[in-house]
């Protein structure tokens, strides 16, 4: 079975997805990412890939994937890197880009790496449900890839339940209609955009993103849905002086136990 799939099988509650842009800070840092997140108990990981023109990122992602395509990092060595990953790492690994991307690398072809070197899902914020729907959701069953479209509080029911019907994985909710980035709290809105969608009783687990950065916002994102996306947050951390095998399973702690969530990462 997928092991995005099987995850969500296994565990309901309290999933904890962390992003990191492939490449940064240091263009051979993403096996350690990896290993020293699965070390530290981390449920999922998603991998961003740099991308020159990215639409919803906010300024650290763009600016660690501007300095990851700076190192020299690229898709081809990506998947390179990931399939070495896979010789020590079972844990459910998820690309996330563009929709150009995947067509700049020829569409099938990518679909058929990321199956070949252990990828389980992708998120392309950009490609058209439509055009998913009409000539790509064969080829990701084909592959047994795995798609997660995203929801905002801006979207509609019935896109909503539509995007329900054809996700395969978890549903991305967007906590608001900003863009990436650590906020402070969560306020009265985002909790009734989240029971909103709470009571539409959807088929697909979901995980909450954007502005999850510490205990107080994780625990309060997981009481709504299955669990939460940290990407920003975490990236500042990495980004300090340090090694990555104390500044990571320092930065899990920080999220996931409640003593530490008046302490700041800086």
């Amino acid at each position: 079975m997928n092991r995005i799939k099987q995850l969500f099988k296994n565990k309901k509650k309290d999933i904890l997805n962390i992003y990191f842009t492939a490449g940064y800070p240091n263009l051979s840092d993403t096996k350690t990412i990896i290993l020293e997140l699965e070390k530290a108990g981390v449920d999922l990981i998603e991998i961003g890939m740099p991308y020159s023109d990215p639409l919803a990122d906010g300024p650290t992602i763009q600016e660690s994937g501007t300095h990851a395509l700076k190192n020299g990092m690229n898709l081809p060595l990506l998947f390179e890197q990931i399939a070495e990953i896979r010789q020590h790492s079972n844990i459910p690994l998820i690309l996330m880009g563009y929709f150009n991307q995947m067509m700049q690398y020829g569409d099938v072809a990518f679909l058929l790496k990321c199956a070949e070197v252990g990828i389980d899902g992708l998120i392309l914020p950009d490609m058209p449900l439509y055009v998913y729907e009409e000539q790509y959701q064969t080829l990701f069953e084909k592959y047994d890839l795995t798609i997660s479209f995203l929801i905002t509080p801006q979207t509609g029911e019935e896109r909503v339940r539509k995007i329900d019907a054809l996700s395969k994985g978890f549903i991305y909710m967007v906590s608001n209609s900003s863009i990436t980035g650590a906020k402070t709290g969560i306020s009265e809105g985002q909790l009734n955009y989240f029971n909103r969608i709470n009571q539409l009783q959807l088929q697909n687990p979901r995980l909450i993103g954007f502005g999850i950065s510490d205990h107080k916002t994780y625990s309060t994102a997981c009481q709504y849905a299955n669990g939460a996306i940290i990407g920003s947050a975490f990236i500042k951390t990495i980004a300090q002086e340090g090694d990555l095998t104390t500044l990571i399973p320092d930065f899990i702690n920080f999220v996931r136990n409640p003593q530490l969530e008046t302490t700041e990462i800086v």
